[in-house]
């Protein structure tokens, strides 16, 4: 596949499971851009491209690839479902007439929005090949939603979920360990669980919590609003999470480089067990153990608790831990959450 730019509108992010994607760009921004934790389209006005411009898009991203063979293509940006159905439908049918190779058309869902929708819209999106979709859940207690002016309930959340899946579409749910900070933590893992539970996504992805400068969270935060936890209260945090997940068959991923334990992912309910073990085997840890993975795996040092294994590796993370500690002593929880934040 050819590297140059592609001659067509590109938006600023996508999901990590889409990194192979075709991307085509079908909103500009986010219509809600009001969460506290989110930066992503901070100056950015929210708009919805012409079904022309888009096609236009198509026809050059065609030509572009010069017949690649794309299993997946990811619609950006934040919210392609406040699209009319009958635009949003020409588009898929159009997209899939020019990159017949698809398999998987993909977008963010976003739960006010989705909820909007009739049944049977979102049975028609789902036919004509929008049949995957990453949820921003964050968090299934409602005190946190609205700490994070989220605009949405739990019950909407879910409400979302349960249509897309009855639609035939293949759900991913996003949470954020962290978000309610010590004061809301346990309310945040329990409730969170249960949202899950209702739902049964064929993906739940669970990413820690990293403040974002510029972030109204970030101001929160200075203001004493909210409360970091350490990388060993977010385990906990995690796990109590975990815990509680019952009677579902979601794929758990922790499958992007802010979380602590990337190891830690699989198909419950077979995987639970193993990944709880997984969670407590860094608990469990001495204090020095736990304080060389923590800050081996923000510097990048360390990819899981395995590799603490190799003598030599460990004895280069204990070097740069004894020169961090000397130069920056007790502020080992700050110099984590400063690198996870650089990873989000």
């Amino acid at each position: 596949m050819t590297q140059r730019q592609p001659p067509f509108e590109l938006g600023p992010i996508r999901p990590v499971a889409e990194a192979r994607s075709l991307l085509i760009r079908t909103t500009r921004g986010c219509p809600w851009n009001r969460c506290d934790f989110c930066v992503n389209y901070q100056d950015m006005s929210f708009s919805i491209r012409t079904v022309d411009e888009i096609k236009s898009d198509i026809v050059r991203a065609a030509e572009h690839y010069h017949g690649h063979q794309f299993s997946s293509c990811f619609l950006q940006d934040g919210d392609s479902f406040l699209m009319k159905t009958a635009d949003l439908l020409d588009i898929l049918h159009f997209l899939r007439a020019h990159f017949p190779s698809l398999e998987r058309i993909t977008s963010y869902g976003r739960a006010a929005t989705m909820i909007r929708k009739r049944p049977d819209e979102m049975r028609a999106l789902c036919e004509a090949g929008l049949n995957r979709l990453y949820c921003g859940m964050e968090s299934g207690a409602d005190a946190v939603l609205e700490r994070i002016h989220k605009g949405v309930t739990a019950a909407d959340i879910v409400q979302a979920g349960l249509m897309a899946k009855e639609a035939g579409m293949e759900i991913s749910e996003f949470l954020i360990m962290g978000l309610g900070g010590r004061e809301l933590s346990e309310e945040h893992a329990v409730q969170t669980a249960a949202a899950c539970n209702q739902i049964d996504a064929d993906f739940v992805r669970v990413r820690s919590i990293g403040v974002k400068v510029g972030s109204r969270l970030e101001q929160a935060l200075e203001r004493g609003e909210y409360e970091l936890q350490s990388e060993e209260e977010l385990i906990r945090e995690q796990r109590l999470f975990l815990e509680n997940l019952d009677g579902i068959s979601s794929y758990y991923s922790n499958d992007h480089a802010v979380n602590l334990l990337m190891e830690v992912e699989g198909r419950l309910p077979a995987a639970k067990e193993r990944m709880l073990a997984l969670l407590d085997r860094f608990l469990q840890m001495s204090a020095e153990e736990r304080t060389n993975y923590k800050l081996g795996r923000r510097l990048g040092l360390y990819g899981s608790m395995d590799d603490m294994q190799d003598t030599t590796r460990r004895r280069h993370v204990a070097a740069r831990v004894e020169a961090i500690q000397q130069q920056y002593p007790g502020r080992e929880d700050e110099i984590c959450h400063f690198l996870r934040e650089r990873v989000v």
